[in-house]
């Protein structure tokens, strides 16, 4: 099995929304970062990869399986870890461990033990007395502890300090070692997804921009400076967005090897960051 999750042209209408024609996967074995602004439909492609949206067309596929005859044994094997608590604020671990053990046929309670006690985290501390962190890292150990494969990550590094969220960076980076997890991480925060991520899917308007390596990325994506008398209605087209100032032009292109051929030494080339995509992606308008 390749792919993890697997959607093929998939859309979900909302009264002022849509996720239009998604063909996304996400591959076995390997961190993929999705990335996008707020209201982009990142949380509406997380709602409906857990089978909390039904999509309104389109096929969704789990582990090869669908959530029709198969939802039961999907859920089993995926844990969703949230960017807060969403237990009752008055259970501490030990009662959560009660409560969401025995809805696992491969829960493990010496595993869970484990990684309590590699978090650092208290067994008999109402959950509600947990920092951020700590709540992220309790989330993190219950989805672990029923052996899931995908682990599902909405925005876990937000309102996190610097130091903890490379802590936590770290931690994936080991759970991912042996192989045999996969790691679908949403956040906004692109710098997180330079340290650990294998693939990036991009999605802005409802619509997937792209879903490739972080290589591919890094290849294709840059940002082009030079003086605007450069520019004319040709060239433009070599850019996905232009902006012009005073001092001259900054542009994205998602083909570098166009863009040297057409103005040579005349531009400077740079490696466009994951932020920079975003920014200059941001709107639908192709020059500014």
């Amino acid at each position: 099995m390749e792919n993890v999750v697997e959607f093929k042209n998939v859309e979900k209408t909302f009264k002022d929304f849509s996720v239009k024609h998604i063909d996304l996967q996400v591959k076995q074995g390997f961190v993929t970062g999705f990335i996008g602004g707020n209201g982009a439909g990142k949380s509406t492609t997380i709602k409906i990869m857990m089978n909390l949206l039904r999509p309104d067309a389109g096929e969704v596929k789990v582990f090869g399986l669908d959530y029709k005859t198969h939802e039961k044994e999907i859920k089993e094997r995926i844990g969703f870890v949230y960017d807060g608590n969403v237990f009752f604020e008055g259970l501490n671990l030990k009662d959560i461990k009660r409560i969401v053990g025995p809805a696992y046929k491969r829960w493990d309670d010496a595993l869970f033990y484990q990684y309590v006690e590699q978090f650092d985290l208290p067994l008999n501390k109402a959950i509600k007395t947990f920092s951020k962190g700590m709540q992220m890292k309790a989330s993190l150990a219950i989805a672990l502890s029923h052996h899931a494969e995908l682990i599902i990550m909405d925005e876990p590094t937000a309102g996190l300090d610097p130091i903890f969220r490379r802590e936590l960076l770290d931690l994936l980076q080991e759970l991912m070692l042996d192989g045999s997890r996969t790691i679908f991480f949403s956040t906004h925060i692109t710098t997180d997804l330079d340290r650990i991520a294998d693939y990036i899917a991009f999605i802005r308007n409802g619509k997937l921009v792209f879903n490739q390596s972080i290589h591919e990325v890094a290849e294709n994506y840059a940002l082009v400076k030079g003086t605007t008398d450069l520019l004319d209605r040709d060239t433009e087209q070599a850019f996905l967005h232009i902006r012009r100032s005073s001092a001259g032009f900054e542009a994205l292109t998602d083909n570098r090897s166009n863009v040297k051929n057409l103005f040579g030494n005349h531009v400077v080339i740079e490696r466009a960051s994951l932020e920079d995509i975003m920014y200059h992606l941001k709107g639908d308008t192709r020059h500014a």
